[in-house]
């Protein structure tokens, strides 16, 4: 047989498996309503070309290699101690400065079902139960740690930490379903991310493939303990933070790549667009939205994948939902330009 017509009944085999999914393989096996929708990426020429030529990402330090599994979150509390991380079984962690050691956690029904897997990817099919800590950020004057779970909502715990106390499961009638990152201003409120009213963190990959714009932005106020949405209709919302002087905030969605700005105080507003091969990539940026640094790791050689970036004494400590570790750079590394 001519190796043309073999490579046609290979295609063929292979478009037939991929159409028919006879062995339920598929993401969206198990989603029968499943619905893709058309995503509009921006234009490549108002994507940034600027690049890191150096990799300077590869600097990094690898720290608690194997000790910490799917770190997304990296906080420092008031008094300078951390950093405390959420971990793939459900856990908060804290270290010591020694050693690590249980926080906190989310969950009230925590089992042997969350004890330890041989990945972070291992504990995906009992997260509702065990419970997943995104996003954690410290309220500056209480101590109170704020914690976005994907499954149960916004929550905090108190600096002695222990099993997190709910603040919000729903807004506006709709249940949270994919709590992602938040931030906190000088007034206490909440920001943060519901990543899709549709599917939970367990089924991010139908998520991602759907290009569903379910997603929200909220604001949780601590006085009345409402919580208001500020963005909806909008692709997956991940990461979001304040600026340093409590003007405005950030949220990326991250089926597009985009970045906007959302005015607390400020009289402006302004979206950045990432975009590019995904790779771990750090990008700064000014207070107007101007490019001002970008540190890379294109060949994924140290820092494969970043998650949250932490900012601490002059060090960039990097967590990602998809490592083992934690990695830092220091900023101190990074060449002046003459």
């Amino acid at each position: 047989m001519a190796v043309g017509a073999v490579a046609a009944v290979v295609l063929l085999g292979l478009a037939l498996y991929c159409g028919l999914d006879p062995f339920n393989h598929s993401a969206i096996h198990g989603f029968p309503d499943f619905v893709s929708h058309k995503v509009e990426l921006p234009d490549w020429s108002i994507i940034p070309n600027v690049k890191d030529p150096l990799n300077l990402l590869q600097r990094s330090e690898i720290k608690f290699a194997g000790q910490v599994q799917g770190p997304e979150s990296l906080a420092f509390d008031p008094l300078g101690r951390g950093p405390y991380t959420g971990v793939a079984d459900g856990r908060i962690l804290f270290w010591d400065g020694h050693n690590w050691a249980d926080f906190a956690y989310t969950s009230a029904n925590r089992s042997g079902l969350c004890d330890p897997q041989p990945s972070p990817l291992g504990y995906l099919k009992n997260e509702h139960i065990c419970g997943r800590p995104l996003g954690l950020r410290f309220h500056k004057k209480t101590g109170d740690l704020y914690i976005a779970d994907a499954y149960f909502g916004l929550m905090k715990v108190g600096p002695e930490g222990g099993l997190a106390t709910s603040l919000a499961t729903e807004a506006e009638g709709v249940p949270l379903r994919f709590t992602n990152d938040l931030d906190i201003d000088e007034e206490g409120n909440v920001y943060f991310t519901d990543s899709s009213t549709n599917y939970q963190r367990r089924n991010f990959l139908q998520l991602v493939f759907s290009g569903e714009d379910t997603g929200r932005v909220l604001k949780y106020d601590p006085v009345t303990k409402e919580t208001t949405v500020l963005v909806k209709n909008i692709r997956f919302p991940n990461g979001l933070t304040l600026s340093k002087d409590g003007a405005f905030f950030l949220f990326c969605e991250g089926s597009l790549g985009r970045c906007n700005s959302l005015p607390i105080k400020a009289k402006y507003h302004y979206t950045v667009h990432i975009g590019g091969w995904q790779h771990g990539i750090i990008a700064k940026y000014s207070p107007e939205g101007e490019l001002l640094q970008v540190l890379e790791d294109r060949p994924g050689k140290v820092v494969r994948a970043i998650s949250e970036v932490e900012e601490r004494d002059g060090k960039l400590w990097m967590g990602s939902v998809l490592m083992s570790f934690v990695a830092v750079y220091d900023l101190d590394s990074t060449p002046t330009s003459s």
